[in-house]
Parts: structure tokens; C-alpha cells; sequence
């Protein structure tokens, strides 16, 4: 059969999985997710006078001059430091899949799978967080850092980023 005889069927719509409002406020969402991991892995999360202790280690700044170090002082468990590098690194990775997702948003796609990987990643961020803050061993005098809040901060805007994406592709397959 030619090919001019062949009819094909257009869509009488054909409607965006997602309008540019909602496209660039989850493209807002996934990149402020993103710096947020990445600022609250290097950030402390517990101060003590003049020492900051959070995933990356701990610094002593005394009379101007600083010195990092590892976490062994406080004695806490092998666990527990172990749980440290892993939030890190699952921060990094999080913060990497957000701007993954990002940029595959901005670029008018619907990136399902990266989404789903974003929400496996914040999960796994989730998990090893929460066990680095439970299992704190404690200091006299220990005051709350900004570490903690970038965290959570990050986790909810990831997560709802991650939703948005599963949501419009699952209208756009509908």
C-alpha cells in the first residue's frame, strides 16, 4: 500500500504531561533538594562550644587555627561512624539524582525512572540519617546545628519533587 493512502489518525489534543508553571516549581524543587543534601552533609549537625561535629568528621577551632577530625573522640560505635560516611554519601548521591531529575524536567520530559531512583536514593539518605542522629553518643552542652534542618529540608523537597514526576507521568500513560 503507498504511503499516501495510509490515513493516519491525529489526536484531536494532545495535552503537555505538564504545564510550565508546574514544570519549573518542580525543577525549583529538585534543585533546592539538591543543594540542601549537599549543604547538610558538610554542615554540622551538633555544636560544642567551638567544635562542630556532623557526618563529615568534627573541627576544633581554637585561638584562629582549625583542625578537622574524625569522629573516634566521641566514642560512639564502629556503627555509628560508619552511619556518618553513609550519610554522606547517600547526601552526595541524592544530590547528584536531583540534578539528574532536574535537568530531564527542564529539558520537557517526564523521567519516571529517575524519579523512582531520587526517591530510592532520599530513602537510603532517610535510613542512614536517622540511624547517625539516633545513635549520637552524646556531649555535655550539645547544641542543635543547621545540619539536621538542611536534611530534613532536603528530604521533603526531594520527595515532593519525586512525587510530582510519578504523578504526571502516570496521567500522561492514562
Amino acid at each position: 500500500m503507498p504511503v499516501d493512502r495510509l490515513q493516519f489518525k491525529q489526536p484531536k489534543c494532545i495535552r503537555p504531561a505538564m504545564n510550565a508553571r508546574t514544570r519549573w516549581l518542580t525543577v525549583g524543587l529538585a534543585l533546592i533538594a539538591a543543594c540542601a543534601f549537599a549543604l547538610a552533609v558538610q554542615t554540622a549537625w551538633w555544636s560544642v562550644a567551638e567544635v562542630t561535629i556532623g557526618p563529615f568528621g568534627s573541627r576544633h577551632c581554637f585561638g584562629g587555627e582549625c583542625r578537622e577530625t574524625g569522629l573516634a573522640w566521641l566514642s560512639g560505635t564502629d556503627l555509628w561512624m560508619r552511619s556518618g560516611v553513609a550519610t554522606r554519601a547517600a547526601g552526595y548521591i541524592s544530590m547528584f539524582v536531583l540534578v539528574v531529575l532536574a535537568g530531564s524536567i527542564a529539558a520537557k520530559r517526564v523521567p519516571a525512572l529517575i524519579a523512582r531512583a531520587s526517591l530510592v536514593s532520599i530513602l537510603t539518605a532517610i535510613v542512614s540519617g536517622v540511624y547517625f542522629l539516633a545513635a549520637f553518643p552524646g556531649v555535655a552542652e550539645a547544641s542543635v546545628g543547621a545540619g539536621m534542618f538542611l536534611f530534613g529540608g532536603a528530604i521533603i523537597a526531594g520527595v515532593a519533587g519525586a512525587i510530582v514526576v510519578l504523578r504526571a507521568s502516570a496521567r500522561a500513560t492514562a
